[in-house]
């Protein structure tokens, strides 16, 4: 039965294997410090957080996210530490709440590995707090306690750590939120709910969700999930909010920008075919052979649309693989923790540590750690052949914006004429099973500029090629970016402008600007630079204004009311200091009112610069020319190594397609 504390309570905690699962309004950052006798914190390497998630016998997310597993093994404790404090604190630089009480009562419950809740804690009566001791693990005459304590904070972490006795308070604090900044900036963000409209109008020559009659749709989200049990403690990056009630942008302003004015938030995530009514289910699979798993099917996830089905799928083999490979490597740890206890356990004793008697105990305790790996690794497998039979079945079933420029599916192209909802940015594997490639697709409109980095300081492959190589291979993945965002889009609702003031990309942007796709001839040198941010600062401008004063029939009628999309080449070459400035809003304000980012640059280039710069990489999804372990997936935090998209050598597939999207512009799409 689960003990449910008030503040100050105890309860005896029955087994010491346990994990402590945290709910809360909003994303948190969840950590723990190890204490000695005396309550005291001896130094920065007794605690654990985002930065440093790991311990001996204790585990912590290394994300914020509105939902927590941490894991604790009492056993494997050092003898030293006597006692266990959850530590909850909201995130800075996120643009989250500056406050608990401005959300909902965190919720903490401590349960064994069998998900069965022991005892747990509603953390009410916060305020000003931003920092929170949530709960405690103490020793208590050779037995565990777990203690409601609930102590808020409005000093933050800082003055947490201090109260505990941490002489580096303010170092560890700031490391905490520096680890929460950069984990947030690199996680990928999963698929936003989203609101049902009614059927698409046509407004200004873009589809537009229409509000359909009566309340608006309820815009609740359901509580984010926790991994399944034996799996690692892992958090997910908060989804932005989405619009109360999209109504119909005027003409000429497209869906994003009037979703600006609501105050709903900068993106509407509605597709614009979703009804009103819950989707169809997905297709039936065929009965399963005798014995075995059914056969996967393209398209087995919910959605209106195919597209909308098999992006959820999509999705979905993400978390599945992610979830998976977070189980074995659990298993694994667990396997070599328990190894590493009974060697100590035995060697212990001088009598074991010579002799055949300490041999064989050794040997069994290997053989009991390997068992249990391979028993983990067999699941592992059969798992990573369910989901590779899966990728082989979906793989050619993408439509052209998920697709590989090595789909099939790109030689009987065809000019759309809707919107899409996603586009596929790269590949995604871990080392487990790095044949299974997950395709990495982002919501659209983008919601978040590209940076393709090309410093060879970036990863250990980039270090490995020699400079050229990286900035050919990085201008090749842009125009490669910019190629497919424009043959997704209908004719002439989406704008390329390129800037490239030095002319270095002349080859990679060779084939966008022959076809005669482009807005307009890349522009060169400074003068260039400043005339072509100019234009589309000015458009941003003009339709945040008109927007917010409902004055959209005042536009200019020269303003182009597609998305647009900047490519900009050897930042900061070009630029001066209100080039850097309208740069930068262009990347804050610019995704709201349709206007996009895409950056080839080495962020060494822009040192000068100092931390200026450093709000506008954080704004970016940082993408890579080459392979490289720089992303995370938002359910459990793994590492996943990015592979950017290529074209198959010697293909002309390319210039085909923009050939085909040239054509189509020249006809209006006949």
């Amino acid at each position: 039965m689960t003990a449910e504390l008030v503040r100050g309570q105890n309860h005896t905690l029955p087994q010491t294997r346990l994990e402590i699962r945290v709910s809360a309004g909003c994303p948190v950052v969840a950590g723990a410090s190890l204490a000695d006798e005396r309550g005291t914190v001896p130094g920065a390497e007794w605690v654990a957080h985002p930065g440093a998630p790991r311990l001996p016998g204790l585990e912590v997310p290394g994300q914020a996210a509105a939902a927590h597993r941490l894991a604790v093994d009492l056993d494997a404790l050092p003898p030293s530490v006597h006692r266990v404090t959850v530590l909850l604190a909201l995130p800075e630089r996120t643009g989250g709440p500056a406050r608990f009480g401005a959300v909902a009562a965190p919720f903490v419950a401590v349960t064994g590995l069998d998900g069965d809740e022991i005892a747990s804690f509603t953390l009410t009566g916060l305020d000003s707090e931003t920092a929170v001791s949530a709960l405690e693990l103490y020793r208590r005459g050779g037995a565990w306690k777990v203690r409601a304590v609930g102590q808020g904070y409005a000093t933050g972490l800082t003055g947490m750590l201090t109260d505990q006795g941490l002489a580096e308070a303010a170092q560890v604090a700031a490391a905490v939120m520096a680890a929460t900044v950069a984990s947030h900036a690199r996680a990928v963000t999963p698929p936003a709910p989203r609101v049902a409209p009614g059927p698409p109008d046509r407004v200004g020559g873009v589809t537009a969700p229409r509000t359909p009659p009566g309340p608006a749709p309820s815009t609740g989200s359901p509580s984010p999930g926790v991994p399944p049990t034996g799996v690692p403690a892992s958090g997910a990056p908060d989804p932005l909010p989405r619009p109360e009630a999209p109504g119909v942008p005027p003409a000429g302003v497209p869906a994003s920008a009037a979703n600006a004015a609501g105050g709903g938030g900068p993106i509407d995530y509605a597709h614009p075919r979703r009804r009103a009514a819950a989707p169809p289910p997905p297709p039936q699979a065929p009965p399963a052979p005798p014995g075995g798993p059914a056969a996967p099917v393209a398209g087995d996830a919910t959605g209106w649309s195919m597209d909308e089905r098999l992006y959820n799928q999509v999705w979905g083999m993400f978390e599945d693989l992610a979830r998976t490979v977070a189980a074995y490597r659990s298993a694994a740890d667990f396997a070599e923790s328990r190894m590493d206890q009974e060697l100590d356990r035995l060697l212990s004793d001088p009598r074991n540590r010579m002799g055949g008697a300490g041999d064989r105990a050794r040997e069994e305790a290997r053989a009991r750690r390997d068992e249990l790996v391979d028993r983990a690794r067999e699941v592992l497998d059969r798992d990573l052949a369910q989901l590779a039979a899966e990728a082989a079945v979906v793989e050619p079933a993408l439509p052209a914006a998920y697709a590989g420029w090595d789909n099939p599916v790109w030689h009987a192209y065809r000019v759309p004429m809707e919107n899409p909802m996603a586009l596929r940015v790269g590949d995604l594997h871990l080392p487990e099973s790095p044949e299974l490639r997950i395709p990495l697709l982002v919501r659209l409109p983008l919601e978040r500029g590209l940076w393709i980095d090309c410093g060879r300081t970036a990863s250990e492959a980039a270090a490995t090629t020699d400079g050229g190589t990286l900035k050919r291979l990085a201008l090749e993945t842009a125009a490669g970016h910019a190629a497919r965002l424009l043959a997704v889009h209908p004719p002439g609702l989406f704008q390329v402008h390129v800037i490239d003031p030095a002319g270095t990309g002349a080859t990679a942007f060779g084939p966008l600007a022959r076809s005669g796709v482009l807005a307009g001839p890349p522009a060169a040198g400074a003068q260039g630079v400043r005339a072509t941010l100019a234009h589309l600062t000015r458009r941003v401008e003009l339709v945040t204004m008109a927007v917010r004063a409902g004055a959209t029939d005042s536009l200019p009628p020269d303003l182009d009311p597609g998305e647009q999309l900047l490519v900009v080449n050897d930042f900061p070459h070009g630029f001066d200091d209100r080039a850097v400035t309208q740069l930068r809003y262009l990347a804050d304000e610019g995704p709201a009112v349709g206007v996009h980012l895409l950056m080839v640059a080495d962020r060494e280039d822009a040192a000068a610069y100092g931390p200026v710069l450093d709000p506008l990489w954080r704004t970016l999804l940082r993408l890579t020319p080459v392979a490289d372990e720089h992303l995370a997936d938002p359910w459990v935090g793994h590492a996943w190594t990015y592979e950017p998209p290529r074209t198959p050598p010697g293909s002309s597939v390319l210039e085909q397609v923009l050939a085909a999207v040239a054509a189509s512009r020249r006809t209006g799409g006949r």
